[in-house]
């Protein structure tokens, strides 16, 4: 039988890395980003990552974000972000502050972020 589940803590897989996708224009779009980090530097991670989602939010496109945190010893999050375009993103993600936001992240954090777009399945979901 196929493996289905993979080990959260291997190295995500580049075919098709986050500076790719912002390239492909979409709408709307949602960010999904898993961060990976050791435990001594969660309070470390929150505080980057709350000053870096304050400053997402105040992007033109941005429409909202939620953090969450895996359950149990696992410090792995999960934050999800939804923005009115790739375009939107692409901005916010190329800012010059962002990217002096991201050196301020734990040398431990690790992340893993990929951009979606809803999908229509007849009678399940709408797009």
């Amino acid at each position: 039988m196929k493996e289905f589940f993979r080990d959260p803590y291997a190295p995500p897989r580049p075919a098709f890395p986050i500076d790719r996708q912002v390239a492909v224009d979409a709408a709307p779009v949602v960010l999904v980003n898993v961060f990976t980090l050791d435990k001594a530097d969660e309070q470390t991670f929150l505080d980057v990552w709350q000053d870096d989602a304050a400053f997402m939010k105040q992007q033109p496109g941005f429409i909202s974000t939620q953090l969450h945190r895996a359950i149990g010893e696992s410090p792995t999050y999960l934050n999800y972000a939804v923005w009115e375009s790739t375009a939107a993103f692409r901005a916010a993600f190329s800012h010059p502050q962002f990217g002096a936001r991201i050196s301020a992240y734990p040398s431990s954090a690790v992340a893993s972020p990929h951009l979606f777009q809803k999908v229509s399945v007849p009678g399940i979901c709408v797009a």
